[in-house]
């Protein structure tokens, strides 16, 4: 779908966790808008949008959300948001605050990192847990890799085992980063009674530029970054980060000049110069409400 155009049949099928049949159905019928061109079925954005109000949770639903992105801070969602003109505003605070800010309806969108308990899956579940009622969407933004940051003269650090003694520089409580940073040192044994923790940051930026200071020696961060900061990085992980949004405001201009602006040449030179970024299947159906 264009920033301001139409849908196609798969297209709002997907959107609305229905079979394409029921689509066909739906149209037939007359009970969604739609128009016939060459031959095919397309939905306009307006009439959608309108319909949904019409089928929401509550009178209260209907209000609309403030055009906040929420969630976990990412450098290259950042630059997106502020490069398509949008108009959309961000507040970045970690995913398990967005998750619960979103379902305040305090935003339109949350980016997301969350590793189930049980290492298995990205974002699904716990999205699956919070937000069935929410009318709401989860779809793909970018695979990234993710491991230690390490300060130019550190050595000795090849994994999180390593991190005994050091000081390194956390991430806020529940953030997606520090739920991970928790769950891979579990995995390696790492006691974090032995781990020196400076003062907590909130942005993947910020902790990296924390141990450029030289207030640490490593933190857990973004490859993207650590290339900015021209530190050496440890790979750990590949992880996953989407956007859980809302359904209505996925047809709003604000979030479909984003996602245009996301699958734009620029956006994916953008995405090869910081490196670390798989934009593969961006825009795509993960979950349905």
């Amino acid at each position: 779908m264009t920033e301001h155009e139409f849908l196609t049949v798969p297209e709002l099928a997907d959107l609305l966790r229905l079979k394409e049949r029921k689509i066909y159905d739906l149209a037939a019928t007359g009970e969604v808008p739609c128009t016939r061109a060459t031959g095919k079925l397309l939905f306009p954005a307006a009439g959608i949008r309108a319909w949904l109000d019409a089928h929401s949770e509550g009178a209260v639903s209907k209000a609309p959300r403030p055009g906040v992105v929420l969630g976990s801070h990412d450098p290259l969602l950042d630059w997106a948001i502020r490069e398509s003109r949008c108009g959309l505003a961000t507040y970045f605070d970690g995913s398990s605050d967005g998750l619960a800010r979103f379902r305040r309806r305090e935003g339109v969108a949350a980016g997301l990192h969350l590793l189930d308990p049980d290492g298995r899956e990205w974002n699904v579940p716990r999205v699956a847990r919070e937000c069935s009622g929410q009318n709401a969407v989860l779809v793909r933004f970018a695979a990234r890799e993710r491991g230690l940051v390490l300060g130019r003269d550190v050595t000795g650090i090849a994994g999180m085992a390593d991190l005994a003694g050091r000081r390194v520089v956390p991430r806020q409580p529940e953030s997606g980063s520090d739920l991970l940073f928790g769950l891979l040192a579990a995995k390696a044994g790492l006691d974090m009674a032995r781990v020196d923790l400076t003062e907590v940051t909130r942005t993947e930026t910020e902790a990296v530029q924390a141990v450029a200071r030289g207030d640490a020696e490593a933190t857990l961060g973004l490859r993207s970054v650590a290339r900015d900061f021209g530190f050496n990085f440890v790979p750990l992980i590949e992880e996953r980060f989407d956007l859980v949004v809302n359904r209505r405001a996925w047809f709003d201009t604000g979030m479909q000049r984003l996602m245009v602006f996301c699958q734009s040449e620029a956006m994916a030179e953008r995405a090869e110069r910081m490196g670390g970024y798989d934009l593969t299947g961006l825009g795509t159906v993960r979950w349905n409400a």
